[in-house]
């Protein structure tokens, strides 16, 4: 399953770390891609829904919404 998301508070490297590893916390499998120019981060998980990435995106601080 393919999850779009904007982070609108993701401005660095050291973002997309801190939300690739939540992400991958609830679906070790997941494949995620960061843009920091839009703010736009792409999961690809097969284990995981939206509304989990979500939540695993807002569990770690950030201002998360679906794309």
């Amino acid at each position: 399953m393919k999850t779009e998301l904007i982070v609108s508070d993701m401005t660095c490297n050291h973002c997309v770390q801190t939300i690739t590893q939540a992400v991958q916390a609830i679906a070790p499998d997941a494949k995620v891609q960061a843009d920091l120019p839009t703010h736009r981060v792409t999961v690809e998980s097969a284990s995981a829904q939206g509304d989990a990435v979500l939540a695993a995106v807002l569990d770690a601080d950030y201002d998360a919404r679906l794309a």
